[in-house]
């Protein structure tokens, strides 16, 4: 899915991501970190929530709750919320931005189907920077995206944002994937693959990655820190929810249908409905 640019139309998908919601002890010090440091707006703030986002649109929800425990990573729960910003420019930007500001990164990568940076917020949530290379530039064998990582070359993105600087997310920027901890990647293929209906488009040694629309991924779960993890325990900072929006009605029922088929619970929303994965993770799914 591509447009004259050869940019990936994520609007074209079949699913996306929409919204992540997040629980914080912090509330003011992890909202004002997404401020600050990611560069997302202000949506709506309520008692106890923060709603931020880019172009006048919600990507990130956080709920404060100063009882709660700290997640562990090893855990089921989130690896990381990704960011995908328009271009590489855009990132460019953001790394001489951070640079500046003498930001701790965790790492960053080359993945040939794009560059990525990686941090963490103030309470440990993980969080990836990225920009997308052309979808004619995503490697492929037999039949499936090769992803890889390898030295990102900093420099070269720093010159391409030459010229700019970094001024708060982009309207255009997104939340393009989310990375999960699960205790089973073959069990998370079965739950989203098989009943979401989404592409098993990679595998890595601990992981498996979901695309729709030939994305290279709009989901992850890997076991790196979590093989064998269960349930997620109630009280917990770190993932809440994730949003995976469809672009047609028909699409997000029959997901509801498979799942009532297979005794899974399906929970009504009031702007659609929401599934829990084997490990507790709740995906909010609604039209859109």
């Amino acid at each position: 899915m591509s447009g004259t640019n050869d940019a990936f139309s994520m609007n074209d998908a079949p699913m996306r991501i929409g919204r992540v919601t997040l629980k914080a002890r912090d509330l003011a010090a992890v909202s004002r970190f997404y401020r600050e440091v990611i560069g997302l707006a202000p949506i709506s703030e309520a008692a106890g929530s923060v709603t931020l986002g880019a172009g006048g649109k919600p990507l990130l929800e956080i709920l404060g709750d100063p009882s709660l425990t700290l997640a562990d990573r090893r855990e089921a729960g989130l690896f990381h919320t990704a960011f995908l910003l328009p271009n590489r420019a855009d990132l460019g930007r953001w790394l001489s931005f951070a640079g500046a500001s003498g930001l701790r990164l965790q790492g960053a990568s080359d993945h040939a189907v794009s560059e990525a940076v990686y941090l963490a917020d103030p309470e440990g949530n993980g969080i990836e920077i990225y920009a997308d290379r052309p979808p004619s530039r995503w490697p492929m064998c037999d039949g499936h995206i090769e992803m890889v990582s390898e030295r990102l070359d900093i420099d070269d993105l720093i010159a391409a944002g030459a010229g700019g600087i970094w001024s708060g997310m982009p309207d255009g920027g997104i939340v393009g994937h989310v990375h999960l901890q699960v205790g089973d990647t073959a069990l998370a293929e079965r739950h989203y693959g098989d009943l979401f209906g989404l592409d098993v488009t990679c595998r890595y040694p601990g992981a498996s990655f979901f695309g729709s629309g030939g994305y290279h991924h709009q989901l992850a779960g890997n076991v790196w820190n979590s093989r064998g993890a269960g349930e997620r325990p109630d009280g917990r900072t770190g993932l809440a929810s994730f949003e995976i929006v469809f672009n047609e009605p028909i699409a997000r029922a029959a997901v509801e249908a498979r799942a009532a088929q297979a005794g899974l619970a399906v929970e009504e929303h009031a702007d659609g409905s929401g599934l829990r994965d084997p490990w507790g993770t709740l995906a909010s799914l609604r039209d859109g």
